[in-house]
């Protein structure tokens, strides 16, 4: 099974947190990109939800990538930027035998990429 390259039309940015220390010796969790691929993008599902007084929209996405060593170690402590948006990964998982992974992820419609 091979993942049609028209299928794949989005530039997404994964990227992993990575923890530095800084002067004071405090640890400081910053994003760095782990890969940057073509994807195709469906969406899964919206929500609205009412908590502590606000109202918050989250969508769910499923991003699938092309297989490679990099994708191939993505999880959930990974997130991905499309869009201005950034989308916390919930899983990812292998299509065939290294074909592809699907990222199912989701964003706040009100947060905005950094």
């Amino acid at each position: 099974m091979s993942i049609e390259a028209g299928k794949l039309d989005r530039r997404i940015v994964i990227q992993r947190a990575t923890v530095t220390t800084n002067a004071l010796n405090e640890e400081v969790q910053s994003w760095a990109p782990l890969i940057t691929v073509w994807a195709g993008k469906r969406e899964v599902s919206d929500r609205e939800r009412f908590a502590a007084n606000e109202i918050g929209a989250e969508v769910t996405t499923r991003f699938t990538i092309r297989w490679s060593t990099q994708a191939g170690a993505v999880d959930a402590r990974d997130r991905i930027l499309y869009d201005g948006r950034v989308y916390n990964i919930h899983h990812a998982k292998e299509i065939g035998r290294r074909d592809g992974i699907e990222i199912t992820a989701a964003a706040r419609s009100e947060e905005p990429a950094p």
